[in-house]
């Protein structure tokens, strides 16, 4: 995959050649403070001009403006819409267009990057406990409109095992299909989000998943995290596919 901005990650998949995709992390921007510095989210308390300023140098590395969602940790997965006067809301985004770039922003919530073998088809979801006990990833994979056996998943950072620490509410929601899956610690429980995710996409078919291993929690240099410091800014997962190696796009 070609790397645009050292500061990024990249999914590390057998993503076809054209398929490109990345995580930003909290350094490289303008923004101080509790948000410092690289914040990409627009509704968490930060200077709005400095929102922007961030998000302009992060659209310079793409080949179109990146699409947004309004996120409510729900299960609606949209296709890139045309023109609108508003952000859509929903919690994952697919294209079918080169070119159109899919993102959402998360500060310890997963982002899981989809796209077929073919690379023709990509998007990413914005998956939180709710989402996951609600079905954002089997809706997600459906909006990809592709046999899931054919679908390749990346789970991008979120908060680790170690740290995302739930009461017992959120551990019932997934007693019927995860009973391992919750460490207990005193009246409360650690939960894999990254496993949860696999689980749920194996149950929507999909078999090639890949990534995970991140922390946001404890990662505080790298990540932002809305778990640990309540004000925070938000890292943005965007993805999209080129029409083929001749295509060159700003930023590469």
């Amino acid at each position: 995959m070609r790397k645009l901005n050292a500061k990024c990650i990249y999914p590390d998949w057998p993503a076809p050649d054209n398929v490109r995709g990345f995580t930003t992390t909290r350094g490289g921007g303008v923004s101080s403070g509790c948000w410092s510095s690289f914040n990409l989210g627009d509704h968490c308390g930060d200077d709005p001009a400095d929102v922007k300023s961030n998000r302009a140098m992060l659209d310079a590395l793409l080949p179109s403006p990146a699409n947004w969602l309004r996120q409510v940790h729900g299960t609606q997965a949209l296709k890139i819409p045309g023109k609108q006067e508003t952000i859509p809301q929903g919690d994952a985004l697919v294209t079918v267009t080169p070119g159109q770039v899919c993102a959402v922003l998360t500060a310890d919530c997963l982002p899981v990057f989809l796209c077929n073998r073919r690379g023709d088809r990509v998007g990413v979801a914005h998956a939180g406990w709710r989402g996951l006990a609600n079905g954002i990833l089997p809706a997600a994979v459906r909006a990809m409109d592709e046999d899931p056996g054919e679908l390749l998943a990346w789970l991008g950072p979120a908060i680790g095992p170690q740290a995302y620490e739930v009461g017992p509410d959120v551990a019932a929601a997934f007693a019927g299909e995860f009973p391992a899956g919750f460490l207990a610690r005193g009246d409360r429980f650690l939960m894999d989000i990254y496993a949860l995710a696999r689980l749920k996409l194996a149950a929507a078919g999909v078999r090639s998943v890949y990534g995970g291993g991140f922390c946001t929690f404890t990662e505080s240099t790298r990540f932002f995290s809305y778990r640990r410091d309540g004000v925070t800014g938000r890292m943005a997962s965007l993805i999209w596919f080129d029409r083929g190696p001749e295509d060159q796009f700003a930023g590469a």
